[in-house]
């Protein structure tokens, strides 16, 4: 999965906090007269919320526009202040949103939400044990969340600490069998570790889980022509850019932290004429949604 922060990561932040607070969509139609304080801040949450319903429909300036606002009128309110960090993080505007979920983590320290977000922030910025210490400090609060786990594993993988990467995402699956990015990342660690046949099983068995996957289908493909299954690895290949061509671009490939090996593979493996026609007919064609869950 691409470590690009996604408009998920304020929704999921804005629904810990509203399952606690059952009110928040009445925000804005107080049952008795309040201080214009009050009122104010009834306003920023109301408009959070807008926020929030426009990043739904990836209108992102106008979430930020209302979002920066929300924090004039309710500075307060700590869901303000992350909603506009995950939307900063949307907009590649890394730094701007770490400072916003700093004065969320201020506001509600024991925001689980909230940790896991300054996480995925902090990978961002490749500052991967800082991420680690931040997710760590979430699961703390609320443990066995599968996308905390996962997160946790691909900073373990970016230090090459392998063993707690897979005991991370072997957690995450645990959790929640159809997390299929799990099992994925699992067997990219292992084609590294040269346990190509195992790789091969767990990319399978990532397939069967979402046959609409297209990096597992690619790396198997990958793995299986390296070994000399040409036909079978050529197949699986087509089918898998055919589902989503941005697998044929190597950069791609490398933010979704394919080790080297794979690369290099994978490298010769989109070299092929036979590739490369599939990946000029898909380019082409309409684009498709991610194919792996947020």
């Amino acid at each position: 999965m691409p470590k690009r922060i996604s408009f998920l990561s304020a929704l999921t932040i804005l629904s810990v906090w509203t399952a606690a607070h059952p009110a928040f969509g009445q925000a804005l139609v107080p049952h008795m007269l309040q201080l214009d304080t009050k009122k104010l801040e009834q306003q920023g949450i109301g408009l959070v919320q807008e926020a929030t319903q426009l990043a739904q429909f990836q209108q992102f300036d106008l979430a930020l526009s209302r979002a920066r606002l929300a924090t004039q009128l309710a500075p307060k309110i700590p869901e303000a202040w992350a909603v506009l960090g995950g939307l900063y993080l949307q907009a590649n505007q890394v730094d701007p949103g770490i400072n916003a979920l700093k004065r969320a983590q201020t506001l509600a320290p024991r925001n689980a939400a909230i940790l896991f977000a300054l996480g995925t922030a902090n990978f961002q910025k490749t500052n991967y044990q800082q991420s680690i210490d931040y997710i760590q400090a979430g699961l703390k609060l609320k443990p066995n969340v599968p996308g905390a786990l996962f997160d946790l594993g691909n900073a373990y993988l970016m230090l090459k600490q392998n063993r707690d990467a897979i005991a991370s995402y072997e957690k995450a699956y645990a959790q929640d069998k159809e997390y299929w990015p799990a099992i994925n990342n699992v067997a990219l660690v292992k084609y590294e570790q040269g346990e190509t046949d195992e790789a091969i099983r767990l990319w399978r068995s990532s397939v069967t889980i979402d046959p609409k996957a297209a990096e597992p289908k690619l790396a198997a493909a990958v793995a299986l022509y390296n070994k000399g299954d040409r036909e079978q690895g050529l197949t699986l290949g087509e089918a898998a850019i055919r589902l989503d061509s941005r697998y044929g671009d190597l950069k791609f490939l490398k933010d979704n932290l394919w080790g080297e090996k794979l690369l290099a593979a994978t490298q010769k493996f989109l070299s092929v004429p036979r590739i490369q026609a599939t990946i000029i007919q898909a380019q082409s064609a309409t684009p498709v949604q991610p194919q792996r869950p947020e």
